[in-house]
């Protein structure tokens, strides 16, 4: 490495740039990654927090918005339930309103009805858990809205009113909406539409969105067996995530971002070797013909990127958290997480070193004649 840290310090301007550059890219993958992570919990954190194992609908409902399309009964419920493979199974009504405050304030809510005292039923953190009808549990994020316990948030178009009694320990939203926890009997009159005093269908109280599951020791069921007793279509709950609204148009655009980041990070570095190799060539040709041989040529070139990498990924890494913590707390769906941070540091460095060794590659092709002056 004798050569490759003398370069470096003989050339610091080159290298300074390319290194900024770099660093530039690994600032921006970490932001990336956060608000690749802040959209996942800002979107599906109401099923990615919750103990559900996976998700019925309702058969041949379309994946896209199922949560809002699927209908599905206490029969079938009761289908799913009698599975020795599955703990739990409970009715779950999802439904995206509006609502207004006391004070006329708009809130946007998706209420998910639940029974209350089952497996669905996320702890309060703030006040207290669902006693009665028409008391609702909101998302911790609500309280940024306004609301308070103690509000009663009327639902448009039905005129139902719900009493807030507490708040959840986390940030529960679905489609970007915080989440309202509410019993399920009160979910159903909201989701039939009839307003307050109205007379209600008599399937009611028999019908919710989804049957949320909860597999045996945190086991998946067999979801294809309990699909043919039950006459549903169940996913896991990971796969569910694409039912939310809007979910997968974004995670796909954040990959498809990410991706061309990464290719741009080997191509930049590649090209950036590949430009010093050709500056480099009569002094590589010199150690060529002074004894030098070829694999001691190329690990000499592959340490020196990894040097100029690994620091510049690691100041860009610095500056970017930096930047995240600013950027978190400001309501713009952004979290760190350790997880896809790490990945894309690996990748930008692992990108960047094989850019760096196509480039090296021309060092084997060096002629030691050329160092004796043969082109002149």
């Amino acid at each position: 490495m004798f050569v490759a840290l003398r370069e470096l310090a003989f050339a610091r301007t080159r290298f300074g740039l390319m290194g900024a550059v770099v660093a530039l890219i690994s600032v921006l993958m970490v932001l990336l990654s956060g608000l690749s992570s802040g959209l996942v919990v800002d979107g599906v954190s109401g099923l990615l927090r919750s103990p559900i194992t996976a998700v019925a609908f309702a058969e041949g409902t379309r994946t896209d918005s199922a949560f809002t399309r699927s209908l599905v009964s206490s029969a079938e419920r009761d289908a799913w339930a009698a599975r020795d493979d599955v703990a739990d199974a409970e009715l779950l009504g999802t439904a995206i309103v509006n609502a207004r405050n006391d004070d006329g304030t708009p809130v946007d809510l998706t209420l998910f009805g639940v029974e209350r005292g089952g497996f669905v039923e996320p702890a309060t953190g703030e006040g207290r858990a669902l006693a009665g009808e028409g008391e609702v549990v909101l998302s911790s994020s609500a309280r940024d809205e306004g609301v308070e316990i103690g509000d009663v948030l009327t639902v448009d178009r039905v005129g139902t009113e719900l009493e807030v009694v507490g708040f959840t320990t986390d940030q529960r939203t679905f489609g970007h909406v915080d989440i309202g926890f509410l019993d399920l009997r009160t979910w159903q009159e909201v989701h039939v539409g009839v307003p307050d005093g109205g007379p209600l269908p008599a399937d009611t109280y028999d019908t919710a969105s989804v049957v949320a599951l909860r597999g045996v020791d945190g086991a998946l069921p067999d979801l294809a067996a309990g699909d043919a007793a039950a006459g549903t279509a169940a996913r896991t709950v990971e796969d569910a995530f694409d039912s939310s609204p809007g979910y997968s148009a974004e995670i796909m655009t954040m990959q498809l971002i990410q991706g061309f980041l990464y290719a741009i990070s080997a191509l930049v570095v590649g090209a950036f070797f590949t430009l010093w190799t050709v500056q480099r060539t009569r002094e590589l040709a010199v150690m060529r013909a002074i004894g030098a041989s070829t694999r001691y040529l190329v690990t000499d070139g592959l340490a020196q990127a990894a040097i100029l990498l690994v620091a510049s990924v690691g100041v860009g890494l610095g500056i970017g958290l930096g930047l995240g913590a600013l950027v978190t707390g400001t309501g713009m769906p952004f979290a760190l997480e350790t997880g896809p941070i790490v990945t894309g540091a690996v990748l930008l460095l692992g990108l960047g070193l094989a850019g760096a060794g196509v480039a090296t590659v021309r060092i084997a092709r060096v002629d030691p004649v050329t160092a004796l002056g043969e082109n002149r």
